[in-house]
């Protein structure tokens, strides 16, 4: 039951959905990039990012100063579905960064 409301909760939030969207469609991407991305300030998105890697979705390796997220492998089939079904939603998902690559 934990697993199923950690899920839920954490997709109960648009800009979660959006996220969690942007990294499935980009591959692993810089905290910055999302930052930038999303218009949004770094302890905004920080949240936003623990949520979603507290529910099992997200992967976090840290580089020095820069954290780079990307969807968690292997995850379990209620989580993909759920994956599944965002991407069959109609999101205007923002671009990549690309001064943030320079950066990284």
């Amino acid at each position: 039951m934990d697993v199923f409301l950690k899920t839920v909760g954490a997709l109960n939030d648009e800009t979660r959905v959006q996220i969690l969207a942007f990294i499935a469609q980009h591959g692993e991407v810089c905290v910055c990039e999302i930052e930038s991305a999303f218009n949004m300030i770094q302890s905004r998105i920080s949240r936003h990012l623990k949520i979603l890697k507290d529910a099992g979705f997200l992967k976090v390796d840290r580089r020095g100063k820069w954290a780079y997220y990307a969807i968690r492998s292997p995850m379990d089939r209620f989580r993909l579905a759920c994956l599944e079904e965002i991407s069959y939603l109609e999101l205007n998902l923002p671009q990549n960064c690309p001064a943030c690559k320079e950066l990284a």
